[in-house]
């Protein structure tokens, strides 16, 4: 059975992120070890929180994470995609994991929205996914339909180019809801929480593992 490492560095709802992953088909271990992370099939970085307290925690598991993305795939949920990035705009200016290039920026408030984004939106698949006429046809989102709901819960969103952007959601502007360099994938829902959908993406890591 695959194994998934997810890492636990203080902040995140790790066990629901568990249960998806083991819904999912996965064996799962939450864990700050260095060695079994090593040793896994597959990595989740969760989180939720502030980037730069995120950033701080991951102590001695950032440099394992570099190493291991060189080789094996890394999905970050939520903060964790944030991480993924190269910089972020939360409460000062705070290098991220630099593994996606981009800026994590916050939603500027406007008349009819509320911040944080909260609930159910669509996704917008640019490369990846059931359409056929995609030539670009990104795994991850194998069998997911075109401008499905998945679930958010984020004040800052992933400032990124279309080269890294697997699908798109438009709320106040447009922002990337899901990216992918090489081994470094991210999506800033809750696959989680988003009922079929968020299992068959689950499922679909699985698959790249």
């Amino acid at each position: 059975m695959t194994t998934v490492a997810i890492l636990d560095y203080g902040l995140g709802n790790l066990r629901s992120v568990m249960r998806g992953l083991e819904r999912a088909g996965a064996r799962t271990i939450v864990t700050s070890d260095l060695d079994i992370i090593t040793s896994a099939d597959g990595i989740v970085l969760p989180g939720v929180g502030a980037f730069s307290e995120g950033m701080e925690q991951l102590g001695e598991m950032k440099r394992t994470l570099l190493e291991y993305v060189a080789d094996s795939p890394v999905l970050g949920i939520c903060l964790g995609m944030q991480m993924l990035m190269e910089v972020s705009e939360e409460n000062g200016v705070h290098a991220g994991l630099g593994l996606i290039p981009g800026t994590v920026k916050k939603f500027h408030h406007s008349p009819g929205y509320k911040v944080p984004h909260m609930g159910w939106n669509t996704i917008h698949i640019e490369r990846g996914g059931s359409d056929e006429s995609n030539h670009n046809k990104n795994p991850l989102f194998s069998g997911i339909p075109q401008d499905t709901y998945v679930y958010f819960v984020h004040s800052y969103y992933a400032d990124t180019t279309p080269e890294y952007t697997l699908t798109s959601t438009d709320y106040i502007n447009s922002f990337a809801s899901s990216i992918q360099n090489k081994n470094a994938y991210g999506v800033q829902f809750h696959p989680e929480k988003s009922g079929d959908v968020g299992l068959r993406i689950l499922e679909n890591f699985i698959g790249l593992l």
